[in-house]
């Protein structure tokens, strides 16, 4: 197999080592069942960096290319329309 991320699951299935040391070493690896991505391997070092909190929701949101806009979040006045249920 050449040094593709991309795997069906007959082949992980057969070479799981290979895929978890693919992952470990070059980066994620994608498996497909019925030709279609389902899973993606990763480290456990990627997935714990993920999983690691970036900061706050203020630095978060002092970081947006928003901050600053004006918005307009004024409520529009239009009539409740009936539904039938």
């Amino acid at each position: 197999m050449d040094h593709s991320s991309e795997w069906t699951v007959a082949q992980a299935k057969a070479q799981l080592s290979e895929v978890m040391a693919r992952a470990q070493n070059e980066g994620p690896q994608t498996i497909s069942k019925n030709g279609k991505r389902s899973v993606v391997i990763v480290s456990a070092e990627e997935w714990d960096r993920k999983l690691r909190r970036q900061g706050t929701l203020i630095e978060f949101l002092n970081a947006s290319p928003l901050k600053g806009v004006e918005l307009d979040l004024r409520r529009i006045d239009t009539p409740i329309r009936d539904l039938e249920l």
